[in-house]
């Protein structure tokens, strides 16, 4: 049975983009279902967007508060092979992984996949990264929003993995010296003289 937040992330552009002020369209269909966000947040969606918002949840249209941007036709990022340096920032930042490639080689981005989020243009060091209409076909493809839906969620848990991975070889590190300074004297000593200098300090 779909909640009242799910409902209301069917009628999300997907693009992920962050200029709601929340991670993603999920966070903020979550939020507006809490009463915690307005409906006009969403520059992507844009006016059609607002009145889809408003008919389901019953209240009446707002125009796009235009603090979170400005309505404006959705575009797709390529990127000017020539110029990249193969930084990988753009990867980094990319909410869908529509960007391929990897360090100090050229990237380049999956058309199919892009979200025209815009947050590749800001990452990249060399301004190498342009903005395109996107195909009137692909904005209104509910197919892409969907498809764009799972490779955030993807992407998300991908990095939650990868942090969790990081917080358990950081813990079994330290596990180690914790053993290596109990059986040597010294360490020992060094480990109690430094505890005790944090401890002083304000």
């Amino acid at each position: 049975m779909s909640t009242l937040a799910d409902r209301i992330d069917t009628l999300l552009p997907q693009t992920q983009c962050e200029q709601c002020g929340y991670h993603g369209c999920r966070p903020y269909a979550e939020a507006i279902a809490r009463g915690d966000a307005e409906i006009n947040q969403c520059p992507p969606g844009g006016s059609a967007g607002i009145a889809k918002l408003a008919v389901l949840l019953g209240r009446d249209p707002l125009p796009l508060n235009t603090e979170h941007g400005v309505e404006k036709p959705r575009t797709l990022a390529r990127i000017i092979e020539a110029d990249c340096i193969g930084c990988t920032k753009c990867i980094q930042v990319c909410p869908v992984d529509a960007i391929v490639g990897s360090a100090k080689l050229m990237h380049t981005v999956i058309s199919d996949d892009c979200t025209g989020c815009e947050l590749c243009v800001p990452a990249c060091p060399v301004d190498c990264i342009v903005l395109e209409p996107m195909p009137l076909a692909q904005v209104e493809d509910m197919a892409h929003a969907d498809a764009s839906r799972r490779h955030f969620q993807r992407r998300e848990a991908r990095l939650a993995r990868e942090h969790a991975r990081r917080e358990e070889e950081l813990a079994a590190r330290k596990a180690q010296v914790g053993a290596a300074v109990s059986e040597n004297p010294v360490l020992a000593a060094l480990a109690r003289a430094k505890a005790k200098q944090q401890e002083s300090k304000p």
